[in-house]
């Protein structure tokens, strides 16, 4: 048996703008077919910032979606778990039969679009949070049981790790191609850890030298500082053409058109960090002249998610510890710092996490 399972708990709530408070709400009921999930460490995600910055969802609401924990409480029908098991859970997971699935478009499919873990109000993730509800269709496609050995905070990559393992595979890279990657942020590093797993040279552009020396730790021996020309940079490591493949893994509209420039033609320019609604300049003539492609990638993908698991459990002890990508932990009650702190990158700030236990 598992330990008891209280009536309250603490959770960040977001109650507006700017506002996110520690509070004590009701651990929430599991139904048939779900899990109650407490939670060991949940990162804080780049999506989760803007939301709470920018108003864009209703209040209130407990945010969070990179989570790792232990299974609490088990409804009636759940098969394959037991109280006491270490699992992952996503936040989304696709129907697979509608047309966005078939095309393997997942993250348009109107399934996907749900949220299936909640830790109370509107279901929003739920990860900063000492407890979540899991609901069934979760259960059945997107709970992933950790191995022994694998740590909480590994497994709480698999997420993230799988939005960006996506957009490698779109890409679709050769050996004898040159990939830039924008930003070296935890997502830039591991989007550039990923291209370089495809045999592809990998150059990284950040303003931060202790970025880079993390990068450094994931073989990436490539760096470019992001206050020169990084345009000028990538072509002189491509005998002039300019770069196959540009990666912006931060926001910024402005960066699009460097994304463009250093990228050869026939190049691919990936957004993968776009996800505010605007306008941004780029030159038309780039993408038909010069044969460019502009492409984007959002989410994650059902498709991949086997993989994905397996190379989490497999590269924790073979050179693919995202471990090492934490700079931060917070306990709950630090949550707002925690969000103070991941919204204020500092050099020295990489993925920042709120562990509950703690």
């Amino acid at each position: 048996m598992g330990e008891r399972v209280p009536e309250t708990m603490r959770a960040a709530v977001y109650r507006g703008i700017n506002d996110v408070r520690v509070e004590t709400i009701p651990v929430p009921k599991i139904g048939p077919g779900e899990v109650l999930m407490k939670i060991h460490t949940c990162g804080i995600c780049g999506t989760d910032l803007k939301k709470i910055h920018s108003g864009s969802h209703s209040a209130p609401r407990v945010f969070g979606h990179e989570m790792s924990g232990t299974i609490a409480a088990i409804g009636e029908d759940v098969t394959g778990f037991a109280i006491g098991d270490r699992v992952m859970a996503y936040h989304h997971i696709p129907c697979g039969n509608c047309y966005y699935c078939r095309k393997q478009t997942f993250a348009q499919c109107e399934e996907y679009k749900k949220v299936g873990c909640t830790a109370g109000f509107e279901p929003s993730g739920g990860g900063f949070a000492e407890y979540i509800r899991v609901m069934d269709w979760i259960v059945r496609g997107g709970l992933v049981k950790i191995p022994d050995g694998i740590p909480f905070e590994q497994a709480a990559f698999i997420e993230p790790t799988n939005t960006c393992y996506k957009a490698i595979e779109m890409l679709k890279l050769q050996p004898d191609e040159t990939v830039l990657v924008i930003g070296q942020g935890p997502i830039g590093i591991l989007l550039a850890a990923l291209a370089r797993r495809t045999g592809a040279t990998v150059l990284t552009s950040d303003l931060y030298p202790e970025r880079h020396a993390v990068a450094a730790k994931f073989g990436l021996e490539h760096p470019l500082d992001a206050a020169g020309d990084v345009v000028a940079a990538a072509k002189v490591a491509t005998e002039g053409r300019g770069a196959d493949v540009a990666l912006l893994a931060v926001g910024g509209n402005a960066l699009i058109q460097i994304a463009m420039a250093a990228v050869r033609p026939g190049g691919r320019v990936m957004l993968f960090a776009a996800t505010q609604h605007g306008e941004a300049p780029f030159d038309p003539a780039a993408v038909c002249m010069d044969e460019k492609t502009l492409m984007g990638s959002y989410s994650s993908s059902l498709a991949v998610n086997d993989e994905v698991a397996q190379l989490i459990f497999d590269g924790y002890a073979n050179g693919f510890d995202l471990t090492q990508l934490i700079s931060h932990r917070f306990s709950l009650e630090q949550a707002v710092e925690a969000i103070e702190l991941a919204s204020n990158p500092q050099p020295g700030s990489m993925k920042i996490v709120i562990q509950p236990g703690l």
